[in-house]
């Protein structure tokens, strides 16, 4: 089932059109294409669409998106000016199926520092990263482990609803 765009998408895409000009882009969990898409109509020189749905990488393709179907980064080649990721986020909730399964471990951030780390390894020496990050995944945790890989983070923006807050972050190895 291809994550259908919401709040958080909607965050990130502000950031995704400030910073995407003349960018070679990676949309890792691309979902529906919404990013990607913001990307090149923000004047992103290449943009390449991942998602380990291949229902997702096909709606990608039919948009006329690079896109390729990928766990992380196991099938991305190359290094990216910008990555983009809007992961599932929340911690796990024994109560969703597993088409419906919107959590990124435990506690939240699991898939997001996994992702993290392999990141790293495809960001251009002046590359960046960004992400979405919930008030209910340890934000405080994430941002602790993210300076224990070697990079830096700063907090974009932030958009408050009744059950959480979800923040927009920008994360590199200079800030």
């Amino acid at each position: 089932m291809v994550y259908k765009p919401d709040e958080d998408s909607y965050l990130i895409a502000e950031f995704v059109k400030k910073y995407a000009k003349g960018k070679k882009v990676l949309d890792m969990g691309t979902g529906t294409g919404i990013l990607a898409e913001t990307a090149l109509k923000s004047g992103a020189k290449e943009v390449l669409a991942c998602d380990i749905d291949k229902e997702a990488v096909k709606e990608a393709e039919k948009k006329g998106i690079k896109a390729v179907s990928s766990d992380l980064f196991k099938n991305v080649k190359g290094k990216f000016d910008l990555i983009i990721f809007n992961p599932p986020y929340l911690p796990k909730d024994k109560r969703e199926g597993k088409d419906t399964d919107t959590s990124g471990g435990k506690k939240g951030y699991e898939l997001t520092l996994r992702f993290l780390k392999q990141a790293k390894k495809h960001l251009e020496e002046k590359g960046f990263i960004l992400i979405v990050v919930s008030s209910l995944s340890k934000p405080e945790e994430l941002y602790s482990r993210i300076k224990e890989l070697g990079l830096k983070y700063k907090i974009l923006g932030e958009k408050k609803m009744f059950f959480e807050t979800i923040y927009a972050v920008k994360a590199d190895k200079h800030l």
